[in-house]
């Protein structure tokens, strides 16, 4: 296996150990991350989400905040993200015909990207639909997650 050059890695020091980078002297920007999921579920379980059938409630409303709360506790669950003062988190699910998809978009005023709070929004509101649907689908099929869009826009004063 060919051996990887360290120094090209943001989160690894010159010895390939983990390094939480430093972004003090990078300039404030306006940024943006979008990402995407799938959850892929049974016919029967579309219908029952789509019908508010479920025992445990509103499956897509309470995933949709479940995703909100997971984009802000992102440098909580992976260790080298930096706290972000989020100023936006959007979090839509939508029936297909296959399950739901999440759309995630998630940004901040700051000196580092929203990717990874996106991808977690994204991720948790999937597995918030797994979790309330296990009960009446073992063949859910979690997948696709993927991040769709990264923007940073320098602040004009």
């Amino acid at each position: 296996m060919e051996e990887m050059d360290h120094n090209k890695l943001s989160h690894t020091d010159e010895k390939g150990k983990a390094n939480m980078v430093d972004v003090s002297i990078k300039n404030i920007q306006d940024r943006i991350a979008r990402a995407t999921g799938r959850i892929f579920l049974q016919p029967e379980t579309l219908i029952l989400i789509k019908e508010n059938q479920l025992k445990k409630g509103d499956v897509l409303t309470i995933a949709e905040i479940a995703g909100i709360q997971a984009a802000k506790q992102t440098p909580s669950l992976i260790p080298l993200c930096h706290p972000l003062q989020l100023t936006k988190v959007e979090v839509n699910t939508e029936l297909t015909k296959e399950g739901v998809a999440v759309h995630t978009m998630v940004r901040c005023i700051g000196q580092t990207g929203v990717e990874m709070e996106a991808l977690t929004a994204t991720s948790v509101a999937l597995l918030t639909i797994y979790d309330m649907c296990k009960a009446v689908d073992t063949k859910m099929i979690i997948g696709e997650i993927t991040l769709v869009e990264k923007i940073k826009q320098d602040i004009i004063a």
